[in-house]
């Protein structure tokens, strides 16, 4: 499967309703997606963010990127408690 992407870097909020993987592609680019799920729904994650077509260079940039668009990461980031555990792949 050379087209498939390896997630590098899963972060959930704190509530597990969120979700932005970082995930790296077979050329060596990076990229972002951010998902959802809802407790009383069984169905699973689905992505709310559509930026999985965006190329990073490097996984620092597509952590700063998912920041800037998902605001509930940025504030998990800059608060000082620290990152909850990242969801296992």
């Amino acid at each position: 499967m050379a087209n498939k992407k390896r997630v590098v870097k899963s972060i959930n909020d704190h509530g597990a309703s969120r979700c932005v993987d970082i995930f790296a592609r077979p050329d060596g680019s990076f990229g972002i997606e951010e998902y959802r799920r809802d407790a009383e729904d069984n169905s699973g994650w689905f992505p709310i963010g559509r930026y999985g077509a965006r190329v990073f260079t490097s996984q620092d940039r597509a952590l700063r990127e998912a920041q800037g668009k998902a605001a509930w990461l940025a504030e998990l980031m800059k608060g000082g408690s620290g990152l909850p555990p990242a969801t296992p792949q």
